[in-house]
């Protein structure tokens, strides 16, 4: 099990750890989950995601690469512009969603799941016939996700950048605590606002300390993975490994809108003919009518009780405090109003498909 630069700090804050995608990981503290996804609706918190994976890829055909790999379409970018994408495979599936980020003309950083990272270096090497340099900066770059309203407050006093001034899915590379060529990030998932902050392993200890020292003052706590999963699912953000996967294609995840056929990547064709004559299922959202609550694998089932889904993340939403969830079901039961069914335990409980983001802040 690999370590964090800061393993040791959430241990000697009592976090609970926990192994994800080969690291020890802090999943919660001692204030629990409902009161850390609080504390990021309301105020600012901190994660850990130093296990993310960060692709350097670089060389005149560097862009030739990504366009080819990647649904969205890198050609839209310049300096300092991120943009939210998927590598689709030859089969119709996802072989991860990532985030593009173009530090230059021909030079790109990849960030990558981190369950991911041996899967994605593979699929993108074995289709570099470009001549592109590629680095796996992974194991040498730490990265904390500051979440929340009160976060650019929190962390003006850290850097020259103009947080309160940067756009969503802008980044800078500046000084942060002291600490230079730092990446400062308006990007996160967790609907709530905030900055992901890339940075060598070496100031690990130093930015993390500057940070909570920063944000005493507007309520700042640590944050575990577990909260992180109840965020992004308030907002309909979807996961690798339940949402989408190998076997799920852009289309049917409802993320046409990264699937760009102004050009042509892998499989293009064929999500392109999905794309025109429709799909056969579909994720989709809902809440439950009545009691219970939905859990990733529970059955999706219509009025008869005919299995026609699963559930593929659902929870008890902390800030909404009702049951949601999404899975895929047949196209004929996606309609926004639609009632299906939830399997929990023996029983078939009532839901209704809805519109996202389940959270509307």
């Amino acid at each position: 099990m690999k370590n964090t630069a800061l393993t040791h700090i959430h241990e000697a804050l009592g976090a609970k750890m926990v192994p994800f995608a080969g690291y020890n990981m802090p999943v919660q503290y001692s204030e629990g989950v409902n009161a850390e996804h609080e504390t990021v609706r309301t105020a600012v918190g901190v994660f850990d995601v130093s296990h993310m994976g960060e692709f350097i890829i670089k060389g005149t055909k560097a862009i030739d690469l990504i366009q080819l790999v990647t649904s969205n379409d890198v050609s839209l970018l310049y300096d300092g512009k991120v943009q939210y994408s998927c590598m689709p495979n030859d089969t119709g599936g996802i072989v991860d969603d990532l985030l593009v980020y173009r530090i230059k003309e021909n030079e790109y950083m990849l960030v990558v799941n981190a369950s991911n990272i041996e899967k994605d270096w593979n699929w993108i090497t074995a289709h570099n016939t470009f001549g592109v340099e590629m680095i796996n900066q992974s194991d040498d770059i730490s990265l904390l996700a500051i979440q929340g309203p009160k976060t650019s407050e929190a962390l003006q006093a850290l850097t020259d950048v103009d947080l309160a001034d940067m756009e969503y899915y802008t980044f800078n590379v500046g000084t942060f605590a002291g600490v230079n060529n730092v990446i400062i990030s308006a990007t996160g998932y967790t609907g709530a606002g905030g900055f992901e902050i890339y940075f060598k392993n070496k100031d690990a200890e130093k930015i993390w300390n500057a940070v909570f020292e920063a944000g005493k003052e507007f309520g700042i706590k640590p944050i575990g993975l577990a909260a992180r999963d109840t965020l992004r699912l308030e907002m309909g953000f979807c996961l690798y490994g339940n949402d989408i996967n190998d076997y799920t294609s852009p289309i049917e995840a409802g993320l046409g809108w990264i699937t760009k056929f102004t050009k042509n990547f892998i499989n293009s064709e064929n999500l392109l003919k999905q794309k025109t004559e429709g799909v056969t299922k579909k994720l989709v959202a809902f809440e439950l009518i009545e009691k219970g609550i939905p859990r990733h694998d529970y059955e999706i089932v219509d009025e008869n009780g005919t299995v026609i889904g699963k559930v593929t993340s659902g929870t008890m939403s902390p800030s909404l405090k009702k049951p949601i969830g999404m899975g895929y079901v047949p196209k004929e039961f996606s309609k926004i109003g639609t009632k299906i069914y939830i399997r929990i335990r023996k029983s078939d409980v009532l839901a209704e498909v809805v519109k996202l983001p389940f959270y509307k802040g």
